[in-house]
């Protein structure tokens, strides 16, 4: 029984990295146990962010700066649940170009109006209605 406790604290002490964060870095959280998150599960972004780091808690628990929507979550989470956050350095990525939104034509005024309803319709499950 030893033997074999050796072995597996062998195999996992090679294979285990120790996460090297520090106060004040930029990391990403996991969505996984966000429930102020609404909408279809499979639409939700993996990771929001990113996030500075406040405080360490051991080695596996950090305190986490929250702001916008993820305000109301706590803000303690362990390692599991953050990924470093990388920018997106141009040095690092030459070829990568930064997408800009640009609108069509007709669509550049912002204050049209409403000449006519065509058809209305609520939509399923809300109380609201669409406008066609």
């Amino acid at each position: 029984m030893g033997d074999a406790f050796r072995y597996e604290k062998q195999k996992w002490d090679k294979s285990h990295n120790v996460p090297e964060f520090k106060v004040g870095d930029l990391v990403l959280l996991s969505t996984l146990n966000f429930d102020s998150i609404k909408g279809p599960k499979k639409l939700k972004d993996s990771f929001l962010g990113p996030f500075f780091i406040v405080a360490l808690h051991g080695t596996n628990e950090f305190e986490v700066e929250l702001s916008g929507e993820s305000e109301n979550e706590g803000t303690t989470f362990l390692v599991s649940l953050i990924k470093p956050y990388k920018s997106d350095d141009k040095k690092l990525f030459p070829l990568r170009n930064s997408t800009t939104l640009t609108l069509p034509p007709g669509e550049q005024s912002k204050d049209k109006k409403i000449k006519k309803v065509i058809k209305e319709r609520r939509l399923r499950g809300k109380n609201q209605r669409e406008y066609l």
